[in-house]
């Protein structure tokens, strides 16, 4: 980084934002004299906290990659079935139109849409589900390692 100078002070101001100093929770911590405090604990927990957060952003941005994916191709088969409709209406002209084909076509059309709104719905909730249980899951984890510590200090 850059040294940034200013006229009444000759300081580094990028070191206050030192991302390797910044949660040293020994540095932070270190000087303070509580009795049961563990600041290696604390940066432990804070450690495994990101880690699910980073693991719960993870499985969203694939699940919503899949699911994004997953419409580009319900798209791509709707546009397909839509050109062979339109290429065999033309191919055969107005006068060989049945209405009850065509009404038939139609709702075979709707009851696709309905099954691929389910399905992306699906994905959209298993996905929510997913991430949802990776934070809950170290939430809880979380709440443990808080009761014990604090069983310890009442031990004291």
């Amino acid at each position: 980084m850059s040294k940034t100078e200013f006229p009444f002070a000759n300081f580094d101001f990028n070191k206050l934002f030192d991302p390797s100093k910044m949660f040293d929770a020994q540095k932070m911590f270190g000087d303070f004299k509580l009795p049961g405090f563990d600041a290696e604990a604390l940066a432990a927990t804070q450690k495994k906290n990101l880690e699910a957060i980073a693991a719960a952003n993870k499985k969203a941005f694939e699940g919503y990659q899949a699911l994004a994916a997953r419409q580009a191709e319900i798209f791509q088969q709707g546009m397909d079935e839509l050109s062979s409709l339109v290429k065999d209406a033309v191919s055969k002209g107005a006068k060989d139109a049945n209405p009850a084909k065509q009404a038939e076509l139609v709702k075979a059309a709707v009851e696709r849409a309905l099954a691929n709104l389910k399905e992306l719905a699906e994905l959209a909730a298993k996905t929510n589900t997913e991430t949802f249980e990776t934070l809950n899951k170290r939430a809880n984890e979380s709440l443990e390692e808080l009761r014990a510590t604090l069983s310890k200090l009442v031990k004291q």
